[in-house]
């Protein structure tokens, strides 16, 4: 019975080991460190929807010194999540990325400013200093500026831009009369910092109809020509949307499992859960075209990319997944 039972584990560890062998490998870089931003990701591997698929995914966390459009650039990743500005930057730049899913149909971006400071409308952005991140996540600010007819170098009739780094600091020190920060993080950080929401004048991009495409899948377009690369990412995107819903029906034990992945801060992870649900959307992935096309045009009219985008997305993917 011993020997039986020896040789039965045995051919059930060769089986898994064939199995892992067997399975195709995907790395997904992702945009920042491991949280509740990212969480579909991660519930799609702990809970084996990618390896229902026949996927072997790593996730990759990202940080202040990744950009994923190099790193993908470079053969570190298959797929990525970036922000659709940066992404048309780098495509335009010769990194032919192309959007092959788009998870998060909202943008998450805002303005803030304390409501004791000096601004209360957009009339009143003249002359004060205004703090935004860098890496890629500037375009939709910049572009909003150009909106408004205000210069970004500074000067009575313009805005000075502070180069923000990626917490509150800035105005807590007053640093900048107005910082950026996402509804998920940054903004519960000013709150856990004592400023309650009536303190602050909120200028949210989506309600303001500025909002450009925030997380979204990409791979290059040399690699989607493969057809077995292409049904790879099909796989992908359908195990990801699955991981996606999946962790909006259930944010805590999704914010749990972004903990076990490095995720920092336990009520953090399940608040930014909560928040990241609104911008999800139908959790279909489907890229909308008229959101895609107010992004570009508002990367044109700023002069950060050059020319109209040609091939920059894809519905194949996700008209495949859904099947």
């Amino acid at each position: 019975m011993k020997k039986l039972m020896i040789s039965l584990m045995a051919g059930a560890m060769s089986l898994a080991a064939a199995q892992a062998m067997a399975a195709d490998k995907v790395t997904l870089q992702l945009k920042w460190v491991a949280q509740g931003q990212f969480g579909g990701y991660f519930v799609a591997k702990d809970k084996g929807f990618y390896e229902a698929e026949g996927l072997d995914v790593e996730i990759k966390p990202g940080g202040p010194d990744i950009a994923p459009e190099q790193v993908i650039a470079g053969g570190g990743a298959d797929v990525i999540v970036a922000w659709m500005g940066g992404a048309l930057v780098a495509r335009e730049k010769g990194v032919p990325l192309v959007n092959i899913a788009q998870p998060y149909q909202k943008a998450g971006m805002q303005l803030v400013c304390p409501k004791d400071g000096p601004i209360k409308t957009e009339a009143d952005f003249k002359g004060h200093t205004l703090g935004v991140w860098f890496y890629g996540n500037e375009y939709p600010f910049f572009a909003w500026m150009n909106k408004l007819g205000l210069k970004t170098d500074g000067g009575p009739d313009g805005v000075t831009v502070l180069k923000q780094s990626f917490d509150v600091q800035p105005l807590l020190q007053k640093q900048a009369d107005c910082i950026s920060v996402m509804t998920y993080n940054e903004y519960w950080q000013l709150i856990d910092a004592g400023f309650k929401p009536e303190d602050l004048t909120v200028f949210n991009y989506s309600a303001m109809g500025n909002d450009l495409l925030e997380d979204g899948l990409y791979a290059l377009e040399d690699k989607l020509k493969d057809p077995a690369f292409k049904e790879k990412m099909v796989k992908f995107v359908r195990a990801s949307m699955k991981g996606w819903k999946y962790a909006l029906e259930n944010p805590d034990e999704a914010a749990e499992i972004v903990m076990e992945n490095g995720g920092q801060d336990e009520n953090h992870q399940k608040r930014m859960m909560g928040e990241v649900a609104k911008l999800i959307g139908d959790g279909s992935g489907v890229l909308k075209e008229d959101v895609y096309a107010r992004t570009a045009k508002a990367l044109l009219d700023q002069k950060i990319i050059s020319k109209e985008p040609s091939g920059a997305w894809t519905h194949d993917i996700t008209d495949a997944a859904v099947k």
